[in-house]
């Protein structure tokens, strides 16, 4: 039998407001295609949207960020893509101008092991606490062309990879590679020998930016020969942290490829777990090297 309209099985047929539940309608927003009643209908270019959708402000009804413009490696597109490796060069900046007038500030920021040697006994280095020469001696230069030459390595790598990477994983590649090259330059340099300077970090970005060349099928003929230009220098040339340069190399290539490769639906955990997992051995590194030498 057919049931005429407006019986009470038609109206019991209706939705009812997702925020009013007390109220029918046959109104559904236009995005996220819940019902709606006429107070919570908001005008929209095609349609009515429910407040939720309008306040998350991309029209999509999902999370505002979800519509932002990502890089390649799942950052943020920032307005300045250099700003991060700009502050970090006035850091570098800052300490190189600060040390050039006071040397017992350059000897608190260096790396060393422990000092004085043997048979004294010792009362400053990394070994006596002062884990906190990791990260100052990445940012200490006393050489104006060891400063020059780091800063405008920064220059050239950082501004495209803090492009490539986004802010938040560009800064972590920077300090993870920076501090497993100064781990490294513990584990092996002599306990008395200090070591200073961004190389470590900046040898990471080469290795970050390598791997990124390679995942855009870039070509890969002027950063190997950049690389291994430096990785000449390193070895023929005195007095040069080398442990520096291949720890923050071998960091570098670990976390770039974790960045630019890893699956799209974990791809926060592996980036930012890989950088974990680099930490871990920098602890590692130092917390046995200081063992030996105490």
């Amino acid at each position: 039998m057919d049931q005429p309209a407006g019986s009470p099985q038609d109206a019991q047929s209706l939705p009812v407001c997702y925020r009013h539940p007390d109220r029918e309608t046959g109104i559904r927003c236009t995005r996220c295609e819940r019902p709606i009643c006429p107070e919570c209908m908001v005008s929209a270019s095609v349609g009515f949207q429910c407040p939720d959708c309008v306040r998350d402000g991309s029209g999509t009804g999902h999370a505002p960020d979800a519509a932002r413009p990502r890089t390649i490696t799942g950052g943020t597109i920032a307005a300045d893509p250099r700003l991060l490796t700009k502050i970090l060069i006035g850091i570098n900046l800052a300490v190189f101008i600060a040390v050039q007038t006071s040397t017992a500030l350059l000897n608190d920021l260096v790396l060393i092991g422990a000092w004085p040697p043997a048979p004294f006994n010792p009362t400053e280095g990394v070994a006596e606490g002062q884990w906190y020469r990791l990260v100052t001696s990445m940012f200490t230069h006393e050489a104006i062309w060891h400063f020059a030459f780091n800063m405008l390595s920064l220059w050239w790598l950082g501004g495209p990879l803090e492009a490539a990477l986004g802010r938040a994983r560009y800064i972590a590649l920077y300090f993870c590679s920076g501090l497993a090259g100064s781990a490294f330059t513990y584990l092996l340099a002599g306990p008395t020998t200090a070591s200073l300077g961004a190389s470590g970090a900046i040898f990471g970005l080469f290795g970050a930016t390598a791997i990124l060349m390679r995942r855009l099928q870039y070509d890969m003929r002027p950063i190997i020969a950049l690389l291994v230009i430096n990785l000449i220098f390193t070895f023929g040339w005195s007095n040069i942290a080398w442990q520096a340069h291949i720890g923050g190399l071998v960091a570098g290539v670990i976390i770039g490829y974790a960045m630019v490769h890893a699956p799209r639906e974990r791809r926060s955990l592996v980036q930012y777990g890989t950088c974990a997992l680099v930490l871990a051995a920098v602890v590692l590194m130092t917390v046995l090297r200081t063992l030996q030498l105490t």
